[in-house]
């Protein structure tokens, strides 16, 4: 297994909520950037984006939309719902309420019926994981979540946040369990402006399944398409001599499996420095968690040493994490 990244997360730099309600805009986070030919780390604000890529670099970004994912199911036991499966079953994760989030269910088995409100039904079909579930609801899922669901709340949040908070400005297709949250910086006048230095946005679609905070885990299957269009750019660009900027590790994840199996569909694919890299040079994400698969991914851009340098940096200057902290460019 690839070695990755450990350190130790200050509670102080896991951010409570989006920079909107710290007084920022959308775009007014920091932005770390490391550049793998230097060996170099930099500070700046995400609005400083445009004027560090190049006339000709490929922006890929992730169209999928965040669900209200998380439904109360008594007072007892929530149910977050991950991936939709070509069954028509879904992975599903019931946890235990806990305070204002929740924590996993662990090794005690819920039943096997759960009742959710509107008088509907889930049946839990059999174990995925140490804490997924295969599910079948009785009614069709995404109408039912986006009238009784609620965005997935991690306990570093300080409060709930509406739905709106967790989508990006590419968000088109309703699916993702959680926010592919490296594009929520992006606000038109950055979209704008990159425009305007010639550097092009292209989308690939891939739903967030539930995340993998509380244990080392690789990332569950997951659907994605990469439109013919973006293939054809991003072969383009990387043969005149551009660069194919991923928006996130979904993106990442969906690039690299279609450079791999050219077609859409389900992607089980773990990037890591062994697997290297056929589609992707540079990468535009968040901030990950001490010793997660998402550090491993990293670890395919940067040599172990700057990774940890980049790391080093961001816990000293303070710099937030999670889904509304701060994001990292790694370039070439």
């Amino acid at each position: 297994m690839t070695a990755t990244v450990d350190f130790a997360l200050p509670a102080e730099l896991e951010a409570p909520g989006p920079p909107e309600s710290r007084g920022l805009p959308r775009d007014g986070v920091r932005m770390l950037v490391s550049r793998a030919a230097t060996g170099t780390v930099a500070h700046h604000r995400f609005t400083d984006l445009p004027g560090l890529l190049l006339p000709g670099d490929l922006l890929v970004v992730n169209t999928s939309r965040t669900l209200p994912a998380a439904v109360p199911a008594g007072p007892g036991l929530v149910v977050h719902f991950g991936t939709a499966l070509p069954d028509g079953t879904w992975l599903v994760e019931p946890r235990i309420p806990a305070g204002q989030s929740s924590i996993p269910n662990g090794p005690v088995p819920p039943p096997r019926t759960i009742p959710l409100p509107g008088g509907v039904e889930l049946a839990l079909t059999g174990r995925a994981t140490a804490r997924l579930w295969h599910a079948r609801l009785s009614v069709a899922v995404l109408p039912y979540l986006l009238r009784y669901g609620e965005p997935i709340r991690y306990s570093y949040a300080a409060r709930s946040w509406p739905l709106e908070a967790y989508q990006t400005v590419f968000g088109r297709h309703q699916g993702s369990a959680e926010m592919p949250s490296a594009a929520r910086p992006f606000s038109t006048s950055v979209v704008t402006e990159l425009a305007t230095r010639g550097v092009t946005i292209v989308p690939v679609r891939l739903h967030c399944g539930v995340s993998s905070l509380e244990a080392d885990e690789d990332p569950y299957p997951e659907q994605y398409d990469v439109p013919p269009a973006t293939a054809r750019l991003v072969d383009l660009t990387r043969r005149s001599g551009g660069r194919v900027i991923a928006v996130g590790t979904t993106v990442v994840r969906a690039l690299e499996t279609a450079a791999r199996a050219r077609q859409a569909g389900w992607t089980s694919l773990v990037v890591t420095e062994d697997t290297g890299l056929l589609a992707v040079d540079a990468l535009l994400t968040g901030l990950h968690e001490p010793r997660s698969s998402h550090l491993r991914l990293l670890a395919a851009f940067h040599e172990p040493g700057l990774l940890a340098a980049c790391y080093e940096a961001a816990v000293s200057r303070g710099y937030l994490w999670h889904e509304f902290g701060d994001v990292h460019l790694m370039l070439p």
